[in-house]
Formats: structure tokens, sequence, C-alpha cells
């Protein structure tokens, strides 16, 4: 016996996150899938930032901390803050 199916009505959901390691900003503590304290709407106007130190922060926070220091160093490792340039074409940049 076979039976046929038919969709009436199809409501797809998706979801999205960074791969920043954890999941939240090291200077905000909110979710990077989040906003940041001063973000309106997450996503594209919230971007995570990484630095050549491998530490992600959304791109507000990580601004406003480098404003607010004498020196240009990571939130964490206290290196000299440089933003990593993005892979193109799904190679690696230090290749």
């Amino acid at each position: 016996m076979t039976f046929a199916v038919k969709i009436k009505k199809w409501h797809a959901v998706a979801s999205w996150t960074w791969n920043a390691g954890d999941d939240v900003c090291g200077i905000c503590r909110m979710p990077f899938d989040g906003c940041p304290p001063d973000g309106k709407y997450p996503g594209d106007d919230s971007p995570v930032v990484w630095g050549i130190c491998t530490h992600a922060f959304h791109l507000q926070c990580i601004n406003r901390w480098l404003q607010s220091q004498a020196e240009q160093k990571c939130p964490f490792c206290r290196r000299q803050w440089e933003f990593k340039q993005a892979a193109i074409g799904g190679e690696d940049s230090d290749a």
C-alpha cells in the first residue's frame, strides 16, 4: 500500500553562529549571535572581528576598547592589536 503526501505549506527556520571559539565577546560578554550593548541588530550590524592573536570581539567593543587605551593591545593577551585579514577564496591568508 502506497500513500502520497502533498505539502500545502512550508515554513523554513534557520540559525547561524559565528565560528569564534567562545560564544561570547570577551569585552561585553554578550553572545556573538546577539548584539553588543551599543548595537541595534545582530549580524551585519554587529560583526565579529579577530585579531592576529586569534581573540575575537564585536567590532564595536574592540574599537571602543582601543580608543580608551593609550597602547593598542588585545584585552586578553596584551599583544599588539592588529585585525586579522580575512582569507580569500577559502585559502589561509598566511600561506
